[in-house]
């Protein structure tokens, strides 16, 4: 359907919380609200902001900026290390509140969500409304310091689009019959899943404006990407609900969960790391059987810090905490389970494999992901019996830790990192509560 014979209405709504882990911290101090502040991973200056308050944006200050820059910018700002746990709580308190305004349809991370509107709801003077009745929710039902931008539009990803186009506290529609043109004074990487490398490879390919993206028909656009997902675009920058024509749409079944960590200085050793991604792959472990799946493969990701002598000779990469490093990973294969035993004999296995020498003695970052996730109703039961009834093991485990904390009873491995790793803040994975804590 051409866009200009499509009703003018608004299909969706995009709530996008405006500086969410900032604004939090400022709802939980008021004595920081109006003043610059920043959240952090950890107090070091050589590690990024993940959040800015508003009035840090103002001098410049945004996420990615290193704490050393930051605080040569200004001097006077607040810096907090993140609170996963308050974050998580207040995500959920927004989501009860948008609730009295609108069901939540879909929840693409801890900051935005989003409404799908239905009959007379889609009509624009009461799809305003109904924005205006979610912001003044937040505002009454979970707090003052809160702010969020909407966007409204008849698709999701042009909802999303809009929401980043007033900030703070916006509300913009785009209505079909104001497209695509609306759209047309904005960057490429205003496009979600445009980010720099994309950029770059549209801009070899001719394409540096965002009129010169419209100006394609959709076998252009298709060539452009050399993929279904450049008709999608096409569709979805015109106000379709989808790309259709045999454009495969994903099943939304979760494909893997892990943690990963940035090691504190004490934990930069061998046994250090083991110790973390020991903790990591117990917390992974407990998630998988309380989200009901099982699983054949487990991956680790370490990084190795180098030294500028090291960095001179071997292929380094920069992570955001400004490091220089070298990566490593490896994945191991195994029956299909669930049981942390199992899971720990191949982390064993795996970590007797990774790097050795004078090159790899700084690791500063560990990941633990299960790959391959089977639902449980999927699950094919073996033919022979539950070795070491580990199920059995883990099940028991699990009901203690979900009562008393998830590092309550754990296997001696990760005694030394019991209370390092903390639950990190999520941006694309919404925290669920496992008994008291989330995770």
């Amino acid at each position: 359907m051409s866009a200009h014979v499509q009703p003018d209405r608004f299909h969706f709504l995009h709530i996008d919380l405006n500086s969410f882990f900032a604004s939090v911290e400022q709802q939980l101090h008021p004595e920081y609200r109006g003043r610059p502040l920043a959240v952090v991973p950890t107090m070091a200056d050589t590690t990024s902001c993940i959040a800015a308050s508003y009035e840090a944006k103002a001098l410049g200050i945004k996420t990615g900026t290193q704490v050393g820059e930051a605080k040569r910018i200004c001097p006077d700002i607040i810096l907090i290390a993140g609170n996963h746990t308050e974050y998580a709580k207040y995500s959920q308190e927004i989501a009860k509140a948008v609730e009295l305004a609108c069901p939540v349809s879909h929840t693409p991370s801890i900051d935005e969500m989003v409404c799908e509107l239905i009959g007379r709801e889609q009509e624009p003077p009461r799809a305003r409304k109904i924005a205006l009745e979610i912001k003044q929710s937040i505002y009454k039902n979970v707090g003052e310091a809160l702010r969020c931008s909407i966007g409204m539009a008849p698709n999701r990803y042009l909802a999303k689009i809009a929401s980043d186009m007033q900030k703070p506290d916006g509300l913009i529609g785009l209505l079909p019959s104001q497209l695509p043109r609306a759209i047309a004074h904005l960057e490429l990487r205003d496009l979600p899943g445009v980010g720099a490398r994309t950029e770059l490879r549209l801009n070899a390919k001719g394409i540096t404006t965002m009129e010169q993206l419209l100006a394609l028909d959709r076998t252009g656009m298709h060539k452009l990407w050399d993929s279904v997902w450049g008709d999608r675009l096409y569709h979805w920058l015109r106000g379709a609900d989808t790309g259709d024509d045999g454009a495969p749409v994903s099943s939304g079944i979760q494909k893997s969960l892990g943690h990963s960590h940035v090691l504190g200085p004490e934990h930069r050793s061998h046994e250090g790391s083991w110790a973390v991604a020991h903790k990591l792959l117990h917390k992974a472990a407990m998630r998988l059987r309380m989200e009901k799946f099982y699983t054949n493969s487990l991956t680790v990701t370490i990084r190795f810090a180098l030294t500028k002598e090291q960095t001179a000779r071997i292929k380094s990469k920069r992570h955001t905490s400004g490091i220089k490093h070298s990566g490593w990973a490896m994945e191991a294969r195994f029956r299909e389970c669930q049981d942390t035993l199992t899971f720990l004999e191949a982390l064993r296995g795996v970590w007797s494999q990774r790097p050795q020498g004078s090159d790899f003695t700084k690791p500063f970052f560990v990941g633990v992901t299960l790959r391959n996730l089977i639902p449980e109703d999927e699950h094919q039961p073996e033919l022979f019996a539950d070795p070491d009834n580990r199920a059995d093991l883990s099940a028991t485990m699990d009901k203690l830790n979900l009562k008393y904390g998830h590092t309550t009873l754990h296997f001696a491995g990760m005694l030394p990192a019991r209370e390092s790793a903390p639950t990190r803040i999520a941006f694309t994975q919404i925290p669920v509560q496992y008994g008291v804590d989330y995770m």
